[in-house]
């Protein structure tokens, strides 16, 4: 500590170390964000402490919100980060459209939660593979249209279910983010 003041402080760095993630993989969760923005602030900051790499709020045609401050969520992540004692700040995308988030990662395996049964779906926690890039789609309060699940499918996004509950958009995120890191730790060398 350089300078010590009530309202500031200066710091010296006298060293640094790169700190590796406790995950090997790419886990990038796209959501589409909630109506109510605190629901989606506690949402960031739960996947924070959980670990993600990747938040992509998702524009989709039902969408409740076309708005988002991601620097008020960054914030969120920071507070997050540091209560949990993670050396990793996820990064925060600005509000992407459906279409756009479909083509990313194509060499990751990618899953999108929806509700509709007569869309053929697999539990994901039978479809995942352990320990490979991720991406998790997740759809808003009122689901993604049939034209949105076929955009995807076209994607090759594979459609999976999180059990027989009908989850909140925030659950969902959270629910299919703790399965990858419950099944990767399952699978990881020391077990």
């Amino acid at each position: 500590l350089v300078e010590a003041h009530p309202k500031r402080a200066a710091v010296e760095i006298i060293e640094s170390r790169l700190q590796p993630l406790p995950w090997a993989q790419q886990l990038t969760v796209a959501v589409a964000p909630t109506k109510h923005m605190d629901r989606m602030e506690w949402m960031v900051e739960k996947m924070t402490e959980i670990g993600v790499n990747r938040i992509i709020p998702l524009l989709c045609d039902r969408s409740e919100r076309r708005e988002l401050k991601v620097e008020r969520l960054e914030k969120i992540a920071v507070s997050a980060m540091k209560q949990s004692l993670k050396a990793h700040l996820p990064i925060i995308d600005t509000l992407t459209p459906l279409r756009q988030v479909a083509a990313l990662m194509p060499e990751a395996q990618r899953f999108v939660g929806y509700c509709d049964p007569s869309v053929p779906r697999r539990e994901l926690s039978h479809i995942y593979s352990p320990h490979n890039d991720t991406m998790i789609l997740i759809g808003p309060e009122g689901d993604f249209t049939p034209a949105e699940v076929s955009l995807m499918l076209e994607a090759g996004i594979v459609p999976a279910t999180f059990g027989d509950n009908r989850l909140r958009t925030e659950t969902a995120a959270l629910y299919a983010l703790s399965a990858c890191h419950v099944i990767d730790s399952a699978h990881s060398p020391e077990h």
